[in-house]
């Protein structure tokens, strides 16, 4: 199943994060992107608040080439970098939800230049989501 929204969209897999994400990060890694970052909010809003929320995990995935075409034209765009990818547990199933490049990079103004490496992330993390569909 997939679905968007204003902010991405996603894949729900029928598979616990702990299965689910080597096929995520195996599939981001086909499009040329790997991992910068990886956010547990489980187990921080347990450490920091003391309050249990589902299994839920923010992954910064970057793809170098486009990263370097989108900061050598907009330096300032380091601010929305890496494309986040959130897998969040529910019932035993994982959604898998991809940032829409085209969204996040509207922010920075109409751009010819900008739009066309937002285009060719935004094909990239589609193929993601439709790869994990198969």
């Amino acid at each position: 199943m997939s679905d968007s929204s204003a902010f991405g969209f996603s894949v729900t897999l029928d598979h616990p994060i702990t299965d689910a994400r080597p096929r995520v990060e195996a599939a981001l890694k086909e499009q040329g992107f790997g991992i910068l970052t990886e956010i547990d909010i489980k187990a921080t809003l347990k450490q920091k608040l003391d309050i249990d929320f589902s299994h839920y995990e923010i992954l910064g995935a970057c793809n170098p080439g486009l990263a370097h075409r989108a900061l050598s034209i907009q330096p300032d765009l380091g601010l929305l970098l890496p494309c986040n990818v959130t897998l969040h547990q529910i019932d035993g199933k994982t959604k898998v939800s991809l940032v829409d490049p085209i969204q996040m990079l509207a922010a920075a103004g109409d751009n010819a230049e900008l739009a066309d490496v937002a285009r060719e992330a935004e094909a990239a993390l589609r193929r993601v989501q439709s790869s994990l569909q198969s």
